[in-house]
């Protein structure tokens, strides 16, 4: 997806609101015969995704080995699960609770904060720019974090009660820990740490919260289709125990089980 693409979004109905009705079948822009059947292409149960310890590659008896670990899962992976990455255990479930709140909000107190023309940014759908497009079988509400001066008020809900207070800590404390993380990718190479955080410390930081509503045809939409972030880093919160995200590996898709704790 080029950058071109972000900066036009086309409106298109509410999922969640599609899904609280009665429906025989599910509208035809939402089926997808463009993607990979998980019964047809199964997960290799020999794939696992790796996991990296964050208080292993602070701790200087530890460190060596765990970068180099993370050396193996970036260049082999490209992705992996951070564990006791240090951000505390109540934002977490403050920001998870909070996201949930607003989008069990009635549609038109979500519709306070939609997408307005032209812009990915605020309550709606996820890069839409063709009347052809399939959709996904999701919404999102996506927010521009950092830095201070990019933010856009109008778009970040005040409620429910709390919301903006916890996005604002939440994504302050997730820069850190990607700071932290690229500092580390780069000594993993024999690099000086700054050499990659320092290009990250004034760059742009977005949330996206998405929400995936019960389908009536599930086997036949994907919440979110297959891409490649083109960001610097992506960090992911997984909201429950339900399984969805996968990772491509070897012609394989690898389902990513959640953790407990701070993981």
């Amino acid at each position: 997806m080029t950058l071109l693409s972000l900066q036009r979004n086309l409106p298109v109905p509410s999922v969640q609101e599609l899904a609280s009705e009665p429906l025989d079948a599910v509208p035809s822009r939402y089926l997808r015969d463009d993607v990979d059947d998980p019964v047809s292409n199964p997960c290799n149960p020999f794939l696992q995704i790796p996991t990296v310890d964050m208080s292993k590659l602070l701790d200087a008896e530890s460190q060596a080995e765990e970068l180099h670990k993370l050396y193996s899962v970036c260049r082999d992976w490209g992705a992996f699960q951070v564990v006791n990455h240090g951000v505390a255990d109540e934002l977490v479930k403050s920001m998870k609770e909070k996201s949930r709140d607003f989008f069990n909000f009635p549609l038109q107190e979500k519709k306070r904060y939609a997408q307005k023309e032209g812009s990915v940014e605020g309550y709606g759908q996820t890069f839409v720019n063709s009347e052809e497009q399939k959709l996904d079988w999701s919404d999102m509400l996506f927010i521009n974090a950092l830095p201070y001066e990019d933010r856009k008020y109008n778009f970040w809900p005040d409620r429910p009660q709390g919301f903006r207070e916890a996005l604002d800590c939440y994504s302050g404390e997730v820069k850190r820990l990607a700071l932290s993380l690229l500092g580390f990718m780069a000594k993993g190479l024999g690099l000086e740490a700054h050499k990659f955080s320092k290009d990250f410390e004034d760059g742009l930081y977005h949330v996206r919260m998405n929400y995936y509503p019960h389908c009536p045809q599930p086997q036949q939409v994907v919440g979110m289709a297959a891409h490649a972030d083109f960001t610097g880093i992506t960090i992911l919160l997984e909201f429950d125990e339900t399984q969805g995200l996968q990772i491509r590996k070897d012609g394989y898709w690898v389902p990513v089980k959640m953790l407990s704790g701070n993981e």
